[in-house]
């Protein structure tokens, strides 16, 4: 029987077992989707009352499977419930790639834009990515592609300063 931590909502178990799962969600079969999702709904069912990891991860879920549409709004309970840290600016950064393949791109933009002058981690790059789709999906291609390029950059072997200028290059007006 798993008991739960009563200091928080989750215990290390959970996150682990819950970790467990989204490590065989590549052995579901576009077919079986349904299937995943239920061995996540499990998962949430140990969950207390009002707990964001559980409109969380039915989000993740959702999404995973290829339903925007349904994971938008848990992504939003989740957030609304407290949702915060490393898992709240997943949650973000989620909800604005469902929001844009809804087509409230701009909602995704408002949503990202925020988390580009927020604390740094290993999630800043995929912020940058999401909210480029964003921005091109609302025709600022040059906003997106500066985004991207400015964060390829740092990884580049070669030429980081350059790429960098390049990326700011394509958002500065013309002078």
């Amino acid at each position: 029987m798993v008991r739960l931590c009563e200091s928080g909502p989750v215990n290390e178990d959970w996150e682990k077992r819950v970790t467990a799962a989204w490590d065989t969600f590549d052995d579901f079969p576009e077919e079986r989707a349904g299937d995943f999702r239920a061995v996540i709904e499990v998962l949430v069912a140990e969950l207390p009352d009002g707990s964001p990891d559980g409109p969380f991860e039915r989000a993740c879920a959702w999404d995973s499977t290829g339903h925007s549409d349904k994971a938008a709004p848990l992504y939003r309970e989740a957030l609304a419930k407290g949702l915060s840290g490393y898992k709240g600016r997943r949650a973000r950064i989620q909800l604005s790639s469902s929001l844009r393949n809804i087509g409230q791109a701009a909602e995704g933009v408002k949503l990202l834009t925020p988390e580009l002058d927020g604390p740094s981690d290993e999630l800043d790059d995929a912020v940058r990515a999401c909210l480029a789709l964003c921005l091109s999906s609302l025709g600022r291609d040059r906003e997106g592609l500066s985004l991207v390029l400015g964060a390829l950059a740092p990884h580049l072997p070669r030429y980081q300063r350059s790429m960098a200028n390049y990326a700011r290059a394509l958002v500065e007006p013309e002078g």
